[in-house]
């Protein structure tokens, strides 16, 4: 190819860029014109993936981790040969469209995570890295690089200013990632304005001090050679991720290039024109393509094809060779679990001692993990306490470090909670695995950004969070969460689990681990709790369930995690004064929600008040509950049980609670809460 044709390409990329936006009345130009350049270099010259087959596992990876300028990418999917039409790029921003205002994994095909708040990109991508370095070090054999793609990411100065980018190139360093490069488009420009407002540090310095490889090319609109060099001197750097940034100009060609103007808004129709006669395009055409274009990026898609076809042929001659492998690469490609592994979950009974839920939680790791290999998880400096490393984990780390290789499956993602949120997204979104990451329940806060991602992208990730109330004791308020559940439970898609005993924390697991569309989130004791007569794995599948049924109930009690202990104990007062309480354990709304309306109403029938108890907020329950009881104010420091009693979560409490509500509703019709219109 020359270097004309190259040069048309870019600007064809750039025009189009421009009349996408403009149709839509809505858009990002800016970007999409000055990063041209780098995209074109990028997947004309080295990125291997293939059009007719956008999921092929050893794919190079591609993330616009600032997803605004997703004009680039649509554009950049309809001229290599994805499924994007030319009718789709004038849908854009169009409802039901394949190509919305930011990228979507799940909507469109070629699109690997979904950006869009700033930084989560650049995160995933991490994720995506190791996932490559952890799947190679796993399953590729002398002769058989079957794991060994490249993570390519542009970003932009939004992404890093984030704070969760940070987190994640801070461990991308320490892990020495040297797959993944990243291109900063360095174009000076914010919303606000010029960077020079707000963000003036040397981000190649501080790349640097986070053990990456930098370089700078001073002429991104214009240096095809120097950015070519870039990628190549990138590459062969094994064991430090990249970052190359290249100073572009926003909105090149436009009469407002480099300023705020051409960020955020569709150039004019006059303004167009502009841009088309400086780059040597008829002003009057719209929407249009050279057929010698066509013509160039048709030798991407046949390039990709036979990488593909080789890397069929090297798995079909590995799948000789190495059969148990090659099994189990195509099991968990296929999003398929191993058979029999729910076997080896963990039952009890109520002669067990009581335990610790987030205890329960680390003996089902440990009976799991070694059946279930796409398990990989760590925590957030807080592996004593969450108790998410099993017995038999090696550690995920740089083989030069000498604490462990990449083939290892427990991560330690240090003090980052969103960092590890959105790499669990991104490892999610190469395949073969399900990741899980530990911390506090209160602060899953940190992290709700990536949380909410992975619930909108699909994306089965766990997300084990231990110290679940105010039970967690001394720590205090700062500590204790109140309102978290609550608002964990208001994401759609995600599955919010609150285990009373060890018998629900494997059915938790259970849940999160065969749901392969949803995240799940395991709310889990520090302090112990009994084994509950009725419980069991299979009932907590139904989300909420009768633990005790009496007949003639007067009310029903219902309680999540460690308050159904509580609830159990204030059932057998009342009884001592003639009433009569059913006892329902709830383990997840989400859950229950699915369930038939007969089902839902056999849990919590007509005619009978339901109080609710949980050392959280109240904020939610009345959906399921007439009464409901937990906090409404921060908790306090002090012994767990002493704190419990301070705010009247005690059995005889709740007893007087619940008398006061079978009081209240004597002699109404009382309506089961589950009775909707719709």
């Amino acid at each position: 190819m020359t270097n004309q044709l190259d040069q048309l390409a870019i600007n064809t990329i750039r025009t189009l860029s421009a009349d996408v936006v403009r149709k839509a009345n809505s858009g990002h130009p800016g970007a999409p014109m000055g990063c041209a350049p780098m995209a074109h270099v990028l997947f004309s010259s080295f990125i291997l993936a293939n059009p007719s087959n956008p999921k092929w596992p050893n794919r190079d990876r591609f993330v616009l981790s600032n997803g605004h300028g997703c004009v680039l990418q649509y554009v950049l999917l309809h001229l290599l040969g994805y499924n994007m039409s030319m009718s789709d790029l004038k849908a854009f921003r169009q409802s039901d469209s394949k190509t919305p205002g930011h990228p979507e994994s799940h909507l469109t095909e070629g699109i690997e995570v979904t950006t869009g708040p700033l930084g989560q990109g650049f995160t995933n991508a991490v994720g995506l890295a190791m996932a490559e370095a952890h799947l190679g070090a796993r399953f590729n054999k002398p002769g058989y690089e079957l794991i060994n793609n490249y993570t390519y990411v542009i970003t932009g100065d939004g992404c890093l200013q984030e704070g969760v980018a940070s987190e994640a190139a801070s461990l991308a360093g320490h892990l020495r990632l040297g797959k993944l490069i990243v291109f900063y488009d360095d174009n000076h420009i914010s919303i606000d304005g010029d960077t020079e407002l707000s963000f003036t540090e040397d981000v190649l310095k501080r790349f640097e001090s986070y053990g990456w490889h930098t370089q700078f090319v001073k002429d991104g609109d214009n240096d095809l050679e120097g950015i070519t060099q870039a990628i190549v001197n990138a590459r062969n750097i094994k064991d430090k991720p990249s970052i190359i940034k290249i100073r572009t100009t926003i909105g090149i060609g436009s009469k407002d290039q480099g300023t705020e103007k051409v960020h955020g808004s569709p150039l004019k129709p006059e303004d167009i024109a502009l841009v088309k006669k400086t780059f040597g395009f008829d002003p009057e055409k719209h929407f249009y393509v050279p057929d010698s274009v066509y013509d160039l990026y048709s030798q991407f898609r046949e390039k990709g094809a036979r990488a593909e076809s080789r890397w069929y042929k090297l798995l079909e001659d590995y799948c000789t060779e190495y059969p148990e492998e090659s099994a189990e690469i195509k099991r968990r490609f296929a999003n398929k679990l191993p058979e029999n592994w729910v076997d080896h979950l963990p039952r009890y009974t109520p002669s067990d001692p009581p335990v610790a839920t987030r205890k329960l939680s680390e003996n089902v790791l440990n009976k799991i993990c070694d059946v279930l290999p796409e398990l990989i998880g760590g925590s957030a400096d807080l592996t004593g306490s969450n108790l998410t490393r099993w017995k038999s984990a090696g550690e995920f780390q740089a083989d030069s470090t000498g604490i462990g290789n990449y083939s290892g499956r427990y991560i330690r993602y240090g003090v980052r909670e969103h960092g590890m949120a959105g790499i669990m997204n991104g490892m999610t979104a190469y395949g073969g695995l399900i990741p899980f990451g530990g911390t506090f329940l209160n602060f899953i806060s940190y992290a709700l950004g990536s949380v909410r991602l992975a619930a909108l992208s699909s994306f089965r990730v766990i997300y084990v969070l231990t110290h679940d109330s105010i039970g967690l004791g001394e720590d205090g308020p700062t500590h204790q969460p109140i309102e978290t559940l609550a608002s964990l439970r208001a994401l759609p898609n995600i599955l919010v689990l609150r285990p009373a005993d060890g018998n629900e924390v494997s059915g938790s697991y259970l849940a999160a681990i065969q749901n392969l569309n949803r995240p799940s989130a395991i709310s889990l004791t520090r302090q112990n709790v009994p084994h509950l007569e009725g419980s069991s794995i299979e009932k907590t599948l139904f989300g909420a369930y009768v633990l005790k049924e009496v007949e003639k109930a007067n009310i029903t009690l219902v309680a999540t995690g460690s308050e159904v202990s509580i609830i159990v104990d204030t059932a057998k007062l009342l009884e001592k004064e003639g009433i009569k309480a059913r006892i329902v354990s709830f383990p997840s709304f989400e859950l229950f929600d699915e369930q038939s309306l007969e089902y839902r109403l056999s849990v919590f029938p007509d005619g009978i008040p339901v109080l609710s108890v949980e050392a959280l907020s109240t904020f939610g329950w009345l959906k399921y509950a007439h009464a409901n009881f937990g906090m409404t104010t921060f908790g306090t420091s002090g012994p767990y049980k002493e704190v419990y009693k301070k705010y009247g979560l005690t059995p005889e409490n709740i007893a007087d609670k619940a008398k006061k509500t079978i009081e209240f509703y004597k002699g109404h019709t009382i309506v089961s809460v589950v009775q909707k219109p719709f």
